[in-house]
This record gives structure tokens, C-alpha cells and sequence, in this order.
């Protein structure tokens, strides 16, 4: 496992050496539009799935009371909204070393086939 962190920076690496025809401004400006845009439809409560990835949503906490673990003592949490992200099948199988075949359409198996 490694301590490396993947930027902004990197992203615009890897967007600028896979597409030729984009100058790094312009590799620039579809990274931060891609963030803008995933950025504002969460802040509208929206969930943003990307497919093989995973799909980031918004869930509202109420409020609650909270509890000093060391000192018993009471206090209120507000409510609040939090982001969570849930990875998509494909992105954990990676992230264990694994592969995941591809899943057939609408859940149909393909070994009722004929060749």
C-alpha cells in the first residue's frame, strides 16, 4: 500500500497525457469543470454516480444528543448534512487485487445462448 496521495495536479497529468489534442490549459479546464460540476450537484443534495467508480450522495443527520465518552457528560449535535460515498463493485474488486467480469444486461445470463 502507498502513502502517495493523488492531486488535482495529477489529475490534469493524466487527463493531458491521454487526450494529444488538448493543450494543458484546456486539460485544465475540463478537470476543474468535471469537479465544479460534481461539487454543485452535490451541494444541490443530488447523488452523482459514476459508473465502475461509485456514487457520491448527501444524507441529512438529524440532531441528536452526543455524549463526552471520558466524561459522561451531555451535548447537542446539530443536524447536519454529510457526504458519503459508496464504490461501485468494480472499484473494490480492484482495489482487492481482482477482477470482476462484466456483468450481463438486465441480469440476464448468457450460458441460455446459442452459439
Amino acid at each position: 500500500m502507498s502513502n502517495r496521495t493523488t492531486t488535482r495536479a495529477d489529475l490534469l497529468e493524466a487527463v493531458y497525457g491521454t487526450c494529444p489534442g488538448l493543450s494543458r490549459a484546456q486539460a485544465r479546464e475540463v478537470v476543474e469543470q468535471s469537479l465544479d460540476e460534481i461539487c454543485s450537484a452535490l451541494e444541490r443534495g443530488e447523488t452523482v454516480k459514476l459508473r465502475a467508480f461509485g456514487a457520491f450522495s448527501v444524507r441529512a443527520k438529524r440532531a441528536r444528543v452526543g455524549r463526552n465518552p471520558k466524561t459522561g457528560e451531555e451535548y447537542p449535535i446539530t443536524a447536519r448534512r454529510v457526504l458519503t460515498f459508496r464504490p461501485s463493485p468494480r472499484l473494490i474488486a480492484a482495489v482487492n487485487g481482482e477482477t470482476l467480469e462484466d456483468e450481463p444486461v438486465l441480469g440476464r445470463s448468457m450460458s441460455g445462448l446459442s452459439a
